[in-house]
């Protein structure tokens, strides 16, 4: 049996499926017994089509896959949340099985898509969605499946790990080390996504709706990006057996779940401390397995595409064997849990004026809010030439609790010079 694929959206992503599945068509074939076939190819334009020697398949409406009625497969690579969902959705209506790379799409609708599959007795895959050609969505939903999972923690997003990664090797500032991965091609234009946490967002609440089987979506993730990272932040947490890493977070907790999104300070033994540059890293912690880790490039046309072509062959199996194999989320109704109740230990830094009773004012906030201080290092700063970095470590303590002392330390006098901003970065334990 030919299995029959409909691709729409022939960007990087796109094309590199394309290149796939002509170096590789006859492979899949004779050596897993699969044999697909490419019969309808959308995009805005015909370049890339033209480009891939498929023109003959080539339509700019996607309602033309859709309808084929000899379109098994629906290959959905055009990313957003408008178009997107409406393809995937009509595709499921039309009985077709979709695969995916759309993180947005299934952070936002996951849910409602999966349960359209679910009813239509489909096939919704996603992979590419999350890690990009590391091996995270399978794992969870079949050779972890038989956990409990209690944690899920990653780098998720490899432009600020690569960032922050130059930020603390060579001293570049944020402005610095952005303008350096945009001009290796690591950043957009408009880096907003990435850097403000919103494509790491994403991604947690995928896997945190999969790991404890809760819907989660992106508007549940709270999210904080790397704007504020300065290197004297990423010195000090060195000093101190520390690495600053933009981690998603997922938790299982007695209270319910927790997810988030934001700079972390991790420790070096840990094995996240050693994930470099542009790549990403998923830890899950199981009570059966106990500490895996999935290691690789999270980003890039060939291991997107990789991603998605592997989900593709795992559908198509399925279409050939008459049956459907996805694990799909249900509801065990774990709360959310609030991000004021998150109880961890921080990092806090101050610019302050360097004279004297700033520091006393300044501790004795915290110990009006029940905020414990470990410890206190006042010293100058290369970036603030007028003023100097009050840092504190907490014992553990409520972020309600941070917030709150912060917002009065604020307004004291002699703080926030130049008007800097504070620094607060969460320390994993």
């Amino acid at each position: 049996m030919t299995v029959k694929l409909g691709l729409v959206g022939t960007g990087t992503v796109g094309g590199g499926c394309l290149d796939i599945l002509s170096a590789h068509r006859d492979d899949f074939k004779r050596l897993n017994g699969i044999d697909v076939e490419l019969v309808r190819v959308c995009s805005r334009n015909s370049e890339t089509a033209a480009a891939h020697g498929v023109e003959d398949l080539f339509t700019t409406d996607f309602n033309d896959v859709i309808n084929d009625p000899e379109v098994d497969i629906v290959i959905e690579l055009i990313g957003g949340t408008t178009a997107a969902y409406d393809l995937v959705m009509g595709a499921l209506r039309a009985g077709k099985n979709v695969v995916t790379a759309n993180k947005a799409l299934m952070a936002t609708h996951g849910s409602e898509i999966l349960e359209l599959a679910r009813e239509k007795g489909l096939e919704v895959a996603f992979e590419a969605s999350v890690g990009g050609g590391i091996p995270i969505i399978g794992p969870l939903t079949h050779g972890l499946h038989a956990n409990g999972v209690s944690s899920v923690l990653g780098i998720v997003n490899g432009t600020t790990n690569y960032m922050l990664t130059r930020m603390s090797e060579t001293g570049a500032t944020y402005d610095d080390a952005l303008a350096e991965a945009q001009e290796k091609g690591f950043a957009e234009a408009d880096p907003t996504a990435d850097v403000d946490g919103f494509d790491a967002a994403a991604k947690i609440a995928i896997l945190s709706t999969i790991a404890f089987n809760t819907p989660v979506n992106l508007d549940d993730v709270y999210t904080e990006g790397i704007r504020n990272i300065m290197p004297t932040d990423l010195a000090a947490a060195k000093e101190m057996g520390y690495c600053v890493k933009l981690l998603a977070i997922g938790n299982r907790t007695d209270a319910g779940i927790d997810v988030r999104v934001h700079p972390t300070m991790v420790p070096l033994s840990h094995p996240l401390a050693t994930v470099n540059g542009v790549f990403n890293a998923i830890y899950v912690v199981g009570d059966a397995v106990g500490e895996t880790m999935f290691f690789g490039e999270g980003a890039g046309a060939g291991a997107a595409a990789s991603a998605v072509m592997g989900d593709v062959l795992e559908v198509a199996r399925h279409v050939q064997q008459g049956c459907t194999n996805q694990v799909i989320p249900g509801n065990d109704g774990l709360s959310l849990v609030p991000m004021e109740e998150l109880t961890t230990r921080y990092y806090i830094r101050f610019v302050v004026e360097d004279r004297r009773g700033v520091l006393a004012s300044t501790a004795r906030v915290f110990s009006d809010h029940d905020v414990s201080v470990y410890s206190v290092i006042q010293r100058g700063s290369n970036e603030n030439v007028s003023g100097v970095d009050l840092v504190y470590i907490t014992h553990t303590a409520q972020e309600r609790d941070i917030r709150a002392a912060i917002q009065d330390i604020r307004a004291l006098d002699g703080v926030l010079v130049s008007g800097q901003e504070p620094t607060v970065i969460r320390v994993q334990k």
